[in-house]
């Protein structure tokens, strides 16, 4: 006779389980590109580089003065953040400016400091 273990659920919600099921997105690749794009979050680098550019747009020299780093390593990070499709970039002559890519990445930022503040 096999122990049963101590959280083992004795009850299951069936309703609540079915209706939770149907919500849920039904592409597993949709998952996991959503993890992918979080992740792009996990660094400090690219938060200062994102909340930078939520005061302004600019270069790829001007981040690396504030952020006291080299320009080829603020340029690596840059990539990274045009291939999550958070920034964007306007070229003026020989310089690139970057910018957020639309509102929704401030949101993100704003909600995220707001719920590690409360």
């Amino acid at each position: 006779m096999q122990k049963e273990s101590p959280h083992a659920c004795k009850v299951i919600h069936r309703e609540v389980v079915d209706r939770v099921r149907k919500a849920m997105p039904d592409e597993e690749d949709h998952i996991s590109e959503l993890g992918r794009f979080f992740k792009v979050f996990g660094d400090p680098t690219r938060l200062k580089i994102l909340y930078a550019l939520t005061i302004s747009e600019m270069c790829v020299c001007d981040i690396a003065a504030l952020l006291g780093m080299q320009h080829s390593a603020i340029s690596h990070q840059l990539t990274t953040l045009n291939g999550a499709r958070l920034v964007k970039q306007r070229k003026r002559g020989k310089v690139v400016y970057y910018s957020l890519r639309d509102r929704h990445v401030k949101t993100l930022l704003s909600q995220g400091f707001e719920h590690i503040t409360e």
